[in-house]
Formats: C-alpha cells, structure tokens, sequence
C-alpha cells in the first residue's frame, strides 16, 4: 500500500512540474504531429548534424510560410514538396505552435 502512495505522489508531482502549455490538447496535437519530422529534424525540432535546418524556437509565422511553399512548390526542396501536401493548414498551424515553443 505504501508503495503505491509512493508512486501515485510521484506521479502527481511529474505530472504537476509538466508547463501548462504542454497539458492543452493543441500543444499534445503539436507535438505528436511534429514526431514524424524528428528522423531530420531532430527531436523536438532540434537539428543535430545533418545540413537539416532545426526548428525549434523559430517562429510559428515562419513554419507555416515555408510549409505552404513546400506545398505549392515554391520553396526548393528534395521530398518536403510530398511531405508538406499530406498535412491540413491545421495540423501545419499545430506543428509550427509546438516548434515555436521549443528552446533552440
């Protein structure tokens, strides 16, 4: 019995310590969103090597603009062109908000 006091607290307490951004539903759409992108663009959108541009902190404005040129074909790119037309102006709105949180 103790020892699930122990572990309910601990829980508790790691939830407790999450930001509240990170507890809205936009912010966990985001950021699940924003997982398939991690194989090049580093976790959470930081780049680490790789000649791929890192994400993390830059503007959500920013995001979206390149996304949009991704897919109209605008923005010179090797597969983001394909990548980029799979996504809803939504889920774009809720990628570029996760990344633009993120610490550089």
């Amino acid at each position: 019995m103790r020892s699930t006091a122990v572990l309910l607290i601990a829980g508790i307490a790691a939830f407790a310590a999450i930001p509240a951004q990170a507890a809205s539903k936009e912010y966990i759409a985001g950021q699940r969103l924003a997982a398939t992108c991690a194989n090049c663009h580093g976790t959470n959108g930081v780049a680490i090597g790789g000649g791929f541009l890192p994400l993390a902190g830059m503007p959500a404005n920013a995001i979206v603009a390149n996304m949009k040129a991704f897919q109209a074909g605008t923005r010179p790119a090797t597969i983001m062109h394909q990548i980029a037309k799979g996504y809803t102006d939504e889920q774009i709105q809720l990628m570029a908000a996760f990344y633009a949180a993120q610490n550089k």
